[in-house]
């Protein structure tokens, strides 16, 4: 019963007639003259595009290095037994599903954006991959929830599917899941943090408490909801606290696959090399300290513990080592260039750089 509902609501949803699914065989048809490729005005890793007129930031290269290479070890670890299948949902001009194509050895495909306007520019830079005789890609132009629950609802799973966010709600998550073939690979991107916080199960998922008045943040779980408090605060003004979630509280990441990424990076060159001010191995190395276990969610800025010891900033791999020798877990964080991830309490910190300070 179950699956003949399935195949019904299937059969309901109409699917673009310019665009069969291309997960289904192939109907003989007049070949259509391909569009030319577009003059190339920007290069990621060798790879050549023209981004149109698509929201594009360079700055964001490092996030598809990664992309790229998480694909690539996935497709590895897979092995060559079936198609690899990538869907980009949220595609803007392209480049991601380019260089899933170029670089990560996929298979097939599926470029989609919701604006129409794009088109000419997605296709144009994915040309240069002639889909005859077999097709390599795909576009289509749907709101990404939409064709992520299409693609569930005709069995059609993807081992890579990557949503790069403009914000927006969480709601394409669970789609997302639902789309992805079992042990695949689900890469999300966002510019607004808020918009994925909050999805998924307990298991390690909390809040995080932030203390205005002394610096303290700290973990609570569901259970403590209604007791979250400051001992400092208490005393002092209640109003200072800020509590926000919930949010995964677990790992940062995980230590083994960041090594593999640095390894292939390092395999591909890409590692000792600096592209658009980022580079991969500083990146990745500063990642694979982060997932420390005993580290908590969250950094320090080091002119936040320069103004409350009353001191000068400290020098940061100065501060780093120092709270090491007094036994601490802290390293540097890849969001803030200037703070530090550390399990040693604010007032432990506030000393150290205070010593810091007393030695110079």
């Amino acid at each position: 019963m179950a699956i003949s509902a399935a195949a019904a609501a299937a059969a309901a949803l109409s699917f673009p007639r310019a665009l069969p699914s291309p997960l289904q065989p192939r109907r003989h048809r007049h070949r259509r003259r391909s569009a030319e490729p577009p003059a190339c005005a920007h290069s990621e890793r060798g790879v050549t595009f023209d981004p149109g007129s698509a929201f594009y930031r360079s700055d964001s290269a490092a996030g598809r290095d990664l992309a790229v290479l998480a694909a690539t070890l996935h497709r590895r670890a897979a092995g060559p037994s079936a198609p690899f299948l990538c869907l980009d949902a949220m595609c803007g001009c392209g480049v991601r599903a380019l260089r899933y194509l170029a670089q990560a050895g996929a298979d097939f495909v599926w470029a989609n954006d919701a604006s129409e306007a794009l088109r000419p520019v997605i296709v144009g830079n994915l040309s240069r991959f002639e889909r005859a005789p077999d097709r390599r890609w795909a576009v289509s132009h749907l709101d990404a929830t939409r064709l992520l629950s299409e693609r569930y609802l005709r069995r059609e799973y993807f081992d890579v599917i990557d949503v790069d966010s403009f914000g927006g709600d969480a709601a394409y998550i669970r789609a997302a899941l639902l789309a992805l073939r079992i042990g695949g690979l689900l890469y999300l991107t966002s510019t607004d943090w808020r918009s994925a916080r909050g999805y998924g199960s307990r298991s390690n998922y909390g809040f995080i408490c932030h203390c205005k008045s002394c610096g303290q943040s700290r973990t609570f779980g569901f259970d403590e909801l209604g007791q979250i408090t400051c001992g400092c605060a208490d005393k002092i003004d209640p109003d200072s606290i800020t509590v926000v979630g919930p949010l995964w509280t677990g790992p940062l990441h995980d230590t083994t696959f960041l090594t593999e990424m640095l390894s292939l990076a390092t395999e591909w060159g890409w590692a000792n090399t600096i592209e658009n001010g980022v580079s991969l191995e500083k990146l990745l190395d500063t990642m694979i300290e982060e997932s420390d276990s005993r580290l908590p969610p969250g950094y320090i800025r080091l002119d936040e513990i320069a103004s409350r010891a009353k001191v000068n900033s400290p020098p940061l791999g100065t501060l780093i080592n120092s709270l090491r020798k007094e036994g601490y877990a802290a390293c540097r964080s890849h969001i803030g260039a200037n703070a530090i991830k550390t399990n040693c309490p604010i007032e432990c910190c506030l000393d150290v750089a205070q010593e810091i300070r007393n030695l110079r």
